[in-house]
């Protein structure tokens, strides 16, 4: 055999069996991580509207069915469990190739499921974690959620930092928790992202304001990491992602998700839920009236109903 041909084929072994190795850890790397994050909700503790859980037909890729995830931004800090200061559920349907999301305000005033109280929504968290944010968020929606997803907001600044910080394009120029953010782009480190995200009080639009830069660091920073600078700490991104980040959402699902429903996905689409802020025994709360939260339900029931769920 030739010399160049023997070389070449060395060469091939070599690519192959780099190839085979870093999909090897990266399997093993991935699925560690979701075990880490995954921290399922008791049946107990779930109200009956979540037992009518979507599922995947494996028999067909055309029977995907539609889900929900509830997102959770818990800003925790110390020894505080927090409160849940980003709320928004996502709606998933595959056969309109489109995502909904509705971002409900922290200071939404709602029934607490699990202590007969009318309360800020956001203090649902507070008061029985996961569980009864998950119920409450229901019960105002009156739609079951199928799985959830927690982000602690203080991990975010160990997360952006493993991937080297993150861009964000910045509307309203204001000054928060001693730093400045002009407007424009920005490059922001895990530190500055973290007060980027939690300034309200200066937005002329309030927590709607703060929900939608929160949304714009989780994107920017899902785009950091899928680059090749982020690739390069895959490591540390995924130990810090397995810490800050909790689910019910198993890998099995998670994978059908990346292989199945990604591809599906052609649009995006956010709707506010439109109330008022009103002051009751001297706190302030955000009004949300029936009409407009039936109005919300239905939109929910129309967007999810292709698939043949309602």
């Amino acid at each position: 055999m030739k010399r160049w041909m023997k070389i070449s084929i060395c060469i091939c072994v070599v690519l192959v069996l780099g190839v085979a190795g870093t999909l090897f850890y990266l399997n093993r790397a991935v699925t560690t991580m979701a075990k880490q994050m995954y921290e399922p909700l008791a049946l107990d503790d779930r109200s009956p509207l979540t037992l009518n859980i979507a599922g995947i037909d494996k028999a067909s890729e055309d029977a995907l069915k539609p889900f929900t995830v509830l997102l959770l931004g818990v800003d925790e800090r110390g020894k505080d469990i927090g409160r849940s200061d980003t709320t928004m559920l996502i709606a998933v349907n595959p056969a309109k190739e489109s995502i909904l999301t509705f971002n409900i305000p922290r200071d939404t005033r709602t029934t607490i499921i699990g202590r007969g109280t009318e309360d800020k929504i956001n203090h649902a968290y507070a008061f029985g974690g996961t569980s009864m944010s998950v119920r409450t968020v229901e019960n105002f929606l009156n739609y079951p959620i199928d799985y959830y997803v927690k982000v602690n907001m203080e991990g975010l600044v160990h997360l952006i930092d493993s991937v080297g910080g993150i861009e964000v394009e910045n509307h309203l120029p204001f000054s928060y928790e001693g730093y400045s953010f002009e407007k424009g782009t920005l490059k922001l480190d895990g530190k500055k992202a973290l007060s980027y995200s939690r300034m309200r009080f200066d937005d002329p639009r309030g927590d709607l304001g703060r929900n939608e830069r929160q949304r714009e660091i989780i994107k920017a920073l899902i785009q950091q990491s899928m680059t090749w600078k982020g690739l390069t700490k895959l490591q540390a991104f995924m130990d810090e992602l397995g810490q800050s980040v909790k689910t019910n959402m198993q890998f099995d699902m998670m994978r059908e998700i990346f292989l199945s429903y990604r591809p599906k996905i052609k649009e995006v689409s956010s709707i506010e839920i439109e109330g008022k802020g009103q002051k009751l025994n001297n706190i302030y709360y955000y009004i949300v009236d029936e009409p407009t939260r039936t109005s919300i339900h239905n939109k929910l029931v129309s967007f999810m109903s292709v698939a043949g769920r309602s």
